[in-house]
């Protein structure tokens, strides 16, 4: 599928998967922080938990455009 993207398509989706890691880390610290803490929000973690989850998504799916088609 690379070969129909364009060098700054390509360079524009790295971009993006940078940026979308280092939320999914601060996310995920975020979440150990809360739960070690007292007294915390149980439905809060769950919402940063499923954020977190559509962030992974996200990505695979990113990361998976900029891999090329493999004939078989």
């Amino acid at each position: 599928m690379s070969n129909s993207l364009s060098e700054e398509e390509i360079n524009q989706i790295k971009a993006s998967i940078v940026e979308l890691q280092l939320e999914h880390r601060d996310l995920d610290q975020l979440i150990e922080q809360l739960v070690s803490g007292p007294g915390f929000e149980e439905l809060h973690i769950k919402r940063l938990k499923k954020r977190k989850l559509q962030l992974k998504d996200l990505l695979a799916r990113l990361e998976d455009t900029l891999i090329p088609d493999i004939l078989a």
